[in-house]
């Protein structure tokens, strides 16, 4: 199993992972080292655990917040999808609408010209 060497708040960390993940790790570790800095920066030195606690809690406030706003997105989608669905299903109703004028419209124009050949029937060569 690889292992790669993040830094969270000055000290170096050896962490093993899946192979292929080394570099989403590092990331992963990176980003959370600025959100421990950034806390660092706003409250001064308050102790690594109790720094390391609060960015751990920041970061999970940011994922609720994701996750909150991950759900409010499936709901507008689910609408969407349905509002898809009547739209399609009055599309449909309209088109079977059209094709019954069509052939309304086709023997209506039938009739008429059967009635014009009885009335004046064309020269036969």
């Amino acid at each position: 199993m690889p292992e790669v060497n993040v830094e969270i708040n000055g000290r170096k960390y050896r962490m093993a992972c899946e192979e292929g993940q080394q570099k989403h790790l590092i990331g992963l570790a990176d980003r959370f080292n600025k959100q421990v800095e950034s806390l660092k920066g706003a409250v001064g030195e308050i102790g690594d655990n109790r720094l390391t606690v609060m960015a751990g809690i920041a970061v999970v406030d940011e994922l609720a917040e994701a996750e909150r706003k991950i759900k409010a997105l499936e709901k507008e989608v689910l609408i969407l999808q349905r509002a898809g669905q009547e739209v399609a299903a009055e599309i449909e109703a309209l088109e079977e609408r059209f094709a019954g004028k069509l052939v309304e419209a086709a023997v209506a124009l039938d009739g008429i010209a059967n009635v014009l050949d009885e009335a004046a029937p064309l020269p036969h060569s």
